[in-house]
């Protein structure tokens, strides 16, 4: 047996164990992204570095084996640099957005691509469900939103951008006309209350987020109906009052208590709320600044003023958004506003720190060369933007939305949530600029395969799906070509994707540890 101290704990392993192996004994996480327990070891990536106190010296702990006498540090600043480094190095040359820019660009961040998806494979239910994660209120937003994520679409440098919004509503609409609408599941009660004053975008959207997490929520607005400016400021042609209607009574049939009639410094006082709620949240539009100040407020140029990241006021437990801190006509943003509050309502009633919404490592592409948009066409269709044959006011029919949806060009990573490059990237605070060249690698897409895609930019080098190939005895398999920084996965003799994973290519997909290998439509969230 070999006795060490890894992190100051001692530890005895057997002769052969390597570092990570007897880091993992003590229930120590060692970041890895090369390594795979049932394949040849291959130190390439050098995330998995460890110090040896003694000496001095980092050592791989994926191949490097414990001896006698041994201090291992897993994370003194040594190793935490070095990791750094080697991150630093991997995503300077990575070319692949984590999230597509019209995801990006959407100020409510739903993952639009996903919905595309899954409006194409005919899952209508999945969609809407997508598109529920952060808009509470889609097919409001599908009729006045001005569709700022079309603007973020590469589409549009071929011909015209997707029809976004007309799609969003589409899937909305499909849903609420069913005889049998998707109710979200709820989170077991928590036994908080939380009351919310202002019934428009941003209120209804709040209160829809935190019904769903367990909370009690009390709606308060000063008119009789909910909805807010959606009830007066928008022609009945452009949305009809049995849409906003019939959407509002789904978020109700929740659970949410409405208490209309009622206004805020009149019938109520702020700090008569703060005593009968475990938390308040301010979203009643545009708010003049001597009412601020009656509050116990701080204001600022445009309203009530918040901690941009967790939309906190000056009193604990009070909270605001949409126009009574910036005022606007955005709905959808206002709607992205209530999303956001919920997280961090819910963690203030969760007694945890209040940090916000996680905001994620983001690997951005940029702009794209005209080179470039030959290798976006091979996800998307050739056909012409779609207009619906019924008109705007009818919307689409399902073939159109089919159709429409699949002239998306999939700029997004198919591996949002389970890229281990990224998730390292957020732990270790990468730096994506720090070894970027002028130039970077060119946008390559490889579909030879009706489920695989391979995207040869997102590849680190790790040799996995080498060695699984390998082990496997592929007759071909995949293989490394190129020195350096040119060095590619590649099959051998230029032969198709699908010649060199005929056996193995469901394995290499799922021990990839970026979105470089991936199926076509593999999203947990699609099933």
């Amino acid at each position: 047996m070999i006795q060490l101290t890894i992190n100051q704990q001692p530890l005895k392993v057997p002769k052969g164990t390597t570092l990570l192996k007897a880091a993992q004994q003590l229930g120590l996480n060692v970041p890895t992204l090369c390594y795979s327990e049932d394949l040849e070891k291959h130190t390439s990536c050098m995330v998995c570095v460890v110090e040896e106190i003694h000496s001095g010296k980092l050592l791989p702990a994926c191949t490097a084996l414990a001896e006698d006498g041994m201090a291992i540090d897993t994370e003194s600043s040594l190793v935490i640099k070095a990791r750094q480094s080697a991150l630093d190095l991997l995503i300077s040359e990575h070319v692949g957005d984590c999230e597509g820019p019209c995801q990006l660009i959407c100020p409510a961040h739903m993952n639009i691509p996903l919905m595309l998806r899954q409006i194409v494979s005919g899952q209508f239910q999945a969609a809407v469900r997508t598109v529920r994660e952060r808009i509470a209120i889609p097919a409001i937003l599908g009729r006045i939103c001005p569709a700022p994520c079309e603007n973020g679409c590469r589409r549009k440098e071929v011909d015209d951008p997707v029809s976004i919004c007309l799609l969003k509503r589409f899937a909305a609409d499909t849903d609420l006309s069913s005889s049998n609408p998707k109710i979200p599941e709820k989170k077991p009660r928590s036994g908080k209350r939380a009351v919310i004053v202002g019934a428009g975008p941003a209120g209804l959207s709040a209160a829809y987020y935190l019904i769903l997490m367990g909370h009690e929520c009390t709606l308060i607005d000063d008119q009789s109906s909910a909805g807010g400016q959606l009830q007066t400021a928008v022609p009945e042609e452009i949305l009809p009052k049995s849409v906003l209607e019939a959407e509002i009574a789904w978020i109700m049939k929740l659970g949410l208590k409405f208490q209309s009639k009622t206004r805020l410094g009149e019938q109520i006082t702020l700090q008569k709320l703060q005593d009968q709620y475990d938390a308040v949240i301010l979203t009643l539009g545009e708010v003049e600044p001597e009412i601020v100040e009656s509050m116990g407020l701080e204001g600022s140029q445009r309203g009530i003023k918040i901690n941009a990241d967790t939309f906190e006021t000056s009193l604990t437990g009070v909270f605001a958004g949409g126009n009574a801190v910036h005022p606007g006509k955005l709905a959808v943003r206002s709607s992205g506003h209530g999303w956001s509050i919920a997280q961090s309502v819910d963690q203030f009633l969760k007694g945890v720190p209040v940090t916000g919404p996680v905001k994620r490592f983001q690997s951005r592409i940029g702009r794209i060369q005209e080179s470039e948009i030959p290798e976006f066409q091979k996800e998307g269709t050739s056909d012409p933007r779609q207009n619906p044959s019924g008109g705007i006011e009818t919307g689409f029919t399902e073939a159109e939305a089919i159709r429409e949806a699949s002239r998306c060009l999939h700029c997004d990573c198919r591996k949002p949530e389970t890229c281990k490059l990224r998730d390292y990237s957020e732990i270790y605070k990468v730096n994506a600029q720090r070894f970027k060249g002028e130039e970077r690698f060119s946008v390559e897409k490889v579909k030879q395969s009706e489920d695989v895609i391979y995207e040869p930019g997102k590849c680190i080098k790790c040799g996995i799906c080498v060695r699984i190939t390998a082990k496997a005895g592929e007759k071909l398999g995949v293989t490394f070509t190129g020195r350096g920084f040119n060095v590619k996965v590649v099959v051998p003799f230029n032969e198709s994707l699908s010649a060199g994973l005929e056996k193995t290519a469901a394995d290499c997909i799922e021990a990839c540890p970026t979105g470089a290998l991936a199926l076509v439509n593999s999203e947990e969230r699609n099933q």
